[in-house]
């Protein structure tokens, strides 16, 4: 069945960086587009970062824009989510997806269980 695991969450301090990876397995991983989303406590999931399936075009969020880098490897089935100048606001449970356009919308078809990220000022 179709797997997206999530790793690389963590406590870290203002300013600090973390990478985000997602394995997946049991899809066509090389044709889909990948995303991360991330919800903070008491919000709505929200989109963070978009990358399509060639890797060619990334979407990112206003907020996270500069920051945050999303890449991908299509041999190793893994979309990772670099992120630098991590700031309080960033505190969330981001959830890798899969299978969807690439769009700001939570209309991907796979999810993984999220990896928790704080972000301590």
């Amino acid at each position: 069945q179709v797997q997206l695991v999530e790793s690389g969450g963590g406590l870290v301090q203002a300013g600090g960086s973390l990478r985000l990876s997602c394995a997946a397995s049991g899809l066509t991983f090389s044709g889909l587009n990948m995303a991360w989303f991330r919800q903070a406590p008491g919000k709505e999931r929200e989109f963070a970062a978009g990358i399509s399936w060639s890797g060619g075009n990334t979407k990112y969020a206003d907020s996270v824009k500069g920051r945050f880098t999303i890449s991908r490897d299509n041999v190793k089935n893994t979309v990772s989510l670099q992120m630098n100048s991590l700031k309080p606001e960033d505190t969330a449970v981001y959830y890798c997806a899969a299978g969807g356009p690439l769009t700001t919308a939570p209309a991907y078809r796979y999810w993984g269980q999220g990896t928790q990220v704080t972000v301590s000022s």
